[in-house]
């Protein structure tokens, strides 16, 4: 099957004893046990599975290729559930760029927990190498990474863990499984903020973690998501899973949509810099090439001007909505660095943009109107 038949059928006879072709919603927390006794893979609890998160479980797990799935609260608690397998003294690499919501949890508090963490400008190989140490676990990647659109070379990444006996996870959610599979690629898991392009209306909070391989490691991921309780409710996990079943066709959008956007905005003279891995005059074009199909709907760019100048430009928008998260059908932007805080490497001009799918004329004349 390819992947819109897939993001259109799987999962939809899990838990699903009725002839609805749509499965219902089943926000019942108990359910009843059989006269012969509990089974281990009975459904007794929702909080440990309920149908409908075993459904978008199986969905989501399908999409990028691994073979088991967790869904969670949000995706900074996936990425928590994540850390939270590891043991004090273990020691992580992270983009120096990462998500600042995963900056701050680290920080805040994981390195209080006993993890030890470096940020590190994740381009070279070499570089990555230089910072293993004896106790290094986990090697973070994000790319595109947020806000910078840096690329990392997840085939060269995993090899390199591999041989060193690391596991490699990689945030997959702006390229999403429609554009890039990390699996395939050879990392070990794929990290989700399932609100963004899963559920692509910004109206759901979720994340997820899905794994290539059911192994001993993922079932301490599966511990901390039944045991610490940062899980979707039932009707969360509908509506993830009603909307993945339009993913491929609203990415597709996304990706057009954007890469039009990026080449006018380039043009532009109050544009200074512009970052789009889609562009050959990213200076990871090539590496963006060999690892995605599509390049997503993420811009960021840099004004001539001010930080004040900045803000200025994003107040101007009349379609384009100011808000700080992103992959919805609606288009939104920001000046970055006043959402990100203590330890962002953010330019102090960079403005993020996440493409919708609004006619792409229409939002060209709002940019063009606000640029000024």
């Amino acid at each position: 099957m390819r992947f819109e038949t897939k993001a259109i059928h799987s999962g939809l006879s899990i838990g699903n004893p009725s002839k609805s072709v749509i499965p219902p919603i089943s926000p019942s927390t108990i359910f009843e046990i059989d006269a012969d006794g509990r089974r281990e893979e009975d459904l007794h609890y929702s909080r440990l599975a309920n149908p409908n998160r075993l459904q978008f479980e199986h969905l989501i797990a399908t999409l990028e290729g691994g073979e088991v799935a967790a869904a969670f609260s949000s995706g900074i608690a996936a990425a928590s559930a994540l850390l939270q397998t590891l043991k004090p003294g273990d020691h992580v690499i992270v983009p120096e760029d990462v998500y600042a919501g995963n900056r701050k949890m680290i920080t805040d508090i994981m390195l209080g927990w006993g993890l030890e963490a470096d940020f590190i400008h994740m381009g070279s190989l070499e570089r990555i190498e230089s910072c293993i140490r004896p106790e290094t676990k986990l090697i973070w990647v994000e790319t595109p990474s947020n806000p910078l659109m840096r690329i990392s070379d997840i085939r060269g990444i995993s090899t390199l863990a591999k041989s060193k006996g690391i596991r490699t996870v990689v945030d997959n959610t702006w390229p999403t499984p429609v554009n890039q599979l990390p699996l395939a690629l050879g990392a070990d898991l794929v990290l989700h903020s399932t609100s963004k392009y899963f559920g692509g209306h910004s109206d759901i909070l979720g994340g997820a973690l899905v794994a290539k391989t059911n192994d001993e490691w993922w079932s301490r991921i599966e511990i901390v998501q039944k045991m610490g309780g940062a899980v979707p409710s039932p009707y969360d996990c509908w509506m993830l899973s009603r909307s993945t079943r339009t993913l491929a066709y609203r990415m597709k959008g996304h990706n057009e949509h954007a890469q039009k956007i990026a080449e006018e905005l380039e043009k532009h003279p109050k544009v200074k810099e512009l970052y789009y891995p889609g562009l050959p005059s990213h200076p990871d074009f090539e590496l963006a090439k060999s690892q995605m199909t599509g390049f997503g709907g993420m811009i960021s760019f840099l004004i001539d001007g001010s930080p004040k100048d900045a803000i200025k430009i994003v107040g101007n928008s009349k379609i384009i909505k100011r808000a700080t998260s992103l992959g919805g059908v609606e288009s939104t932007w920001e000046h970055r660095l006043s959402s990100e805080g203590e330890g962002s490497i953010t330019p102090k001009t960079l403005i993020r943009l996440s493409v919708g799918l609004e006619h792409p004329n229409d939002l060209l004349e709002d940019l063009m109107n606000a640029l000024g």
